[in-house]
């Protein structure tokens, strides 16, 4: 009998036990995602404190761990000081025992000093993950998992890889002839600059795609019995640029003279379209086989 209730009373320890777990976790994870959603998404950043952070709170990551409230709140501050119409979104979060797991995602536009680098008025949109643990209802421990390459790229300071492949195509698109699939890789508000003392640069800058059409490539088309591009060397480049080597080959139609000159394009990109073409080129070897 003794052995029973003995069984009986381990048994509703352990339930009580697995219930009060449970329980803890259920009010850690709520406070934990309050807190943070009024940090970053009403700038509170008063809120890390020691009523919801451990004095001797943790932040882990590869640059060097911080250590307590002050420093934490120094870290986060740069995203607040650094963006505005800050979006934060916790999409899933779980714990167990005393740890969570965050997935979320973040959007701002890049308006102030962030981390010392100066506004760019580029809007990011990232996702991480953060790896939290918790001591007696405060946050003792953070971790974030994210593609910091990414927000750069998106900041505009590292130039997204996929540029190269996006010029490369409007120079293949524009050897077939296929001008609608060029301009569709130009961004709405293009700034397009020929180069000065070439003849085409008379209606610099040309702003839109409809004005490149027209302002450069219907006068070519008019203006020549061919025009091709020779020997095209492309070079990725730091801030979302891409210069290309290359050559014109040609013939003009008033004269039948033909051209072979030497050009240089300078691709500026954002989000996968270009938003600034600027040419350098030989422009009197151009002029002299547009005189009669």
């Amino acid at each position: 009998m003794k052995t029973s209730k003995l069984l009986l009373a381990i048994a509703f320890l352990s339930i009580s036990t697995v219930f009060a777990q449970k329980s803890n976790i259920e009010k850690d994870l709520k406070m934990y995602e309050q807190v943070w959603s009024d940090i970053v998404n009403k700038g509170q950043i008063e809120l890390i404190n020691d009523k919801n952070f451990d004095p001797n709170v943790v932040q882990l990551n590869n640059t060097g761990n911080l250590e307590g409230i002050a420093a934490f709140r120094d870290y986060y501050q740069n995203f607040l000081t650094g963006f505005s119409n800050i979006k934060f979104t916790v999409k899933d979060i779980f714990g167990q025992g005393n740890n969570i797991a965050k997935h979320w995602s973040f959007t701002g536009k890049h308006t102030g000093n962030f981390f010392g680098i100066p506004p760019t008025g580029n809007v990011v949109n990232i996702e991480g993950v953060t790896i939290a643990k918790m001591k007696d209802g405060r946050i003792v421990q953070e971790q974030d998992f994210m593609d910091p390459n990414m927000m750069m790229q998106q900041l505009g300071l590292v130039s997204d890889p996929n540029n190269l492949s996006v010029v490369d195509n409007m120079y293949k698109a524009f050897a077939v002839g296929d001008i609608p699939t060029v301009l569709a890789g130009m961004d709405p508000k293009i700034v397009w600059n020929e180069a000065e003392s070439n003849s085409l640069a008379d209606g610099n800058p040309y702003i839109g795609p409809d004005a490149v059409l027209n302002g450069v490539f219907k006068r070519l088309g008019e203006e020549h019995e061919y025009f091709r591009l020779e020997d095209i060397q492309l070079h990725g480049m730091d801030n979302n640029q891409v210069l290309a080597t290359l050559r014109y080959d040609a013939k003009v139609k008033k004269t039948g003279k033909t051209y072979n000159a030497q050009v240089a394009h300078l691709w500026t990109l954002k989000d996968g379209k270009v938003v600034a073409f600027q040419q350098f080129l030989d422009t009197e070897k151009v002029a002299e086989a547009m005189e009669n």
